[in-house]
């Protein structure tokens, strides 16, 4: 059985797109980057738009991944785990919230730097948290009229 020196070139061609393909989702979900970075934790009323994999943004600039999401069954609150690069070092007073892209965007966990000289270590747990807002939610109070401005 031989083979033309095109189809060899051809399924040559073709296994170097695939190496780079799997090369850029390997990059894009984080995962080239095994041991520079460090979890933290953080518990939210509401996860609304965030998953496994959602980007976690330090001043819009991608500092690390959602890695875990699960419901505390007694608190009723969304546990949630996430990485940070290594070289991100946060500080220990900042909040984390859920923010959006835009009315068409998805959300994303946003870190809000505190001004402390103490740093959040491996494991910690940030207790300043808000949840997502819900458009739906804001859109019907606004039409209704309850704004909570009653006098």
């Amino acid at each position: 059985m031989t083979h033309s020196t095109t189809e060899v070139i051809t399924g040559g061609v073709v296994l170097a797109v695939a190496a780079g393909f799997a090369f850029f989702a390997a990059q894009a979900a984080g995962l080239s980057r095994g041991g520079d970075s460090y979890l933290l934790t953080a518990s939210f009323r509401s996860l609304e738009g965030v998953n496994v994999g959602t980007d976690v943004r330090l001043a819009g600039v991608k500092v690390g991944t959602v890695t875990k999401v699960e419901l505390n069954t007694e608190t009723f609150r969304a546990d949630t785990t996430f990485t940070v690069d290594q070289e991100i070092m946060i500080p220990d007073d900042s909040a984390i919230v859920i923010a959006s892209e835009g009315l068409l965007g998805g959300n994303f966990v946003e870190v809000m730097p505190g001004g402390s000289p103490f740093n959040f270590e491996a494991g910690d747990e940030i207790t300043d948290t808000q949840g997502a807002v819900s458009l739906i939610s804001l859109l019907v109070k606004f039409v209704s009229g309850s704004g909570g401005d009653d006098s």
